[in-house]
């Protein structure tokens, strides 16, 4: 990391199941560290670490060199961003990193508007989860200026492994889409084989074990298959947020008239299970439609 990033301070809106992990990343890396959430107890773990708070992003951004944002929904990004407590309200020439999963129609509009402030602007939004995130192991797919992104790489490596400039702003958030569609398909795929299993009579853990090995395996059927198994649905990676995702890949779909039957289909279970009350489950929660779960 050169001196000017190990000397960078940080700013991190959004301390929900990941960014608490990816923010602890950087405060023990010695960045300097200003944090903003809605539900402030959730920072209480990294100020008592020597995190700083403050009471709006706007706030964070003033005193930061680098500001990352971790929200929910496009909307959540709009409002820390281009609010009037937001952060391109308050930030001075900062290099701004949005890691959430949003549209990139408004990856393009912040950079933009980033730029009339004189401030630079990634999209990089992250796979991997609540495990990647705690092992600092993301996935981090990257859209906007290479000059910005080389100067972001070595903040973004504290937080993940595979990191790639994928072009534009915008096409971070393209090619988080292309994850969310593999997912969407790989994830009913896991179901359906463990509700075949179930039905057959065999051991679960047995049949995971076997297939994980070979072409069938993939972190859905690796990681969340046991956690399936176990009638374990807490929230790596919550049913209404990838239900948010989906309709963001549908609706560029649409636009640039590519058919997604599988990203669809999963659209209208995730939908179903959100109407039965299982909106904040985690996405391993599909195996409660196929009667694949303990």
């Amino acid at each position: 990391m050169s001196e000017a990033n190990s000397a960078a301070r940080i700013g991190f809106v959004g301390l929900g199941i990941m960014g608490q992990h990816m923010a602890r990343h950087l405060l023990a890396a010695g960045h300097p560290l200003r944090v903003y959430n809605r539900s402030a107890d959730k920072a209480r773990p990294l100020l008592d670490e020597g995190a700083i708070w403050c009471d709006t992003p706007g706030a964070v951004a003033a005193g930061s060199d680098v500001v990352i944002t971790m929200v929910g929904h496009p909307h959540d990004v709009e409002e820390v961003w281009l609010g009037a407590d937001g952060i391109l309200a308050h930030a001075s020439g900062a290099l701004l990193i949005d890691m959430t999963t949003s549209s990139p129609e408004l990856a393009k509009r912040l950079a933009h508007e980033a730029a009339k402030r004189g401030c630079r602007a990634l999209d990089a939004p992250v796979s991997g989860g609540d495990v990647g995130a705690r092992e600092a192991r993301l996935s981090i797919m990257v859209g906007g200026d290479a000059a910005a992104f080389d100067q972001a790489l070595p903040i973004l490596q504290r937080m993940g492994k595979t990191i790639v400039h994928a072009g534009a702003a915008g096409s971070g958030q393209h090619t988080k889409m292309c994850n969310q569609i593999v997912i969407a398909s790989t994830i009913m795929g896991t179901c359906e084989g463990l509700a075949y299993a179930r039905a057959a009579g065999l051991d679960l853990d047995l049949v995971l074990s076997c297939i994980g090995g070979g072409a069938a395996g993939s972190f859905q059927l690796n990681v969340m298959g046991p956690r399936i198994v176990k009638g374990d649905f807490a929230p790596g990676f919550m049913i209404e947020h990838f239900l948010k995702d989906l309709s963001i890949a549908l609706a560029e779909a649409d636009r640039m008239k590519v058919a997604l039957p599988g990203a669809a289909q999963a659209r209208k279970l995730y939908m179903q299970l959100s109407e039965q009350g299982h909106a904040r489950d985690g996405t391993q929660a599909l195996a409660r439609l196929y009667g694949a779960a303990a």
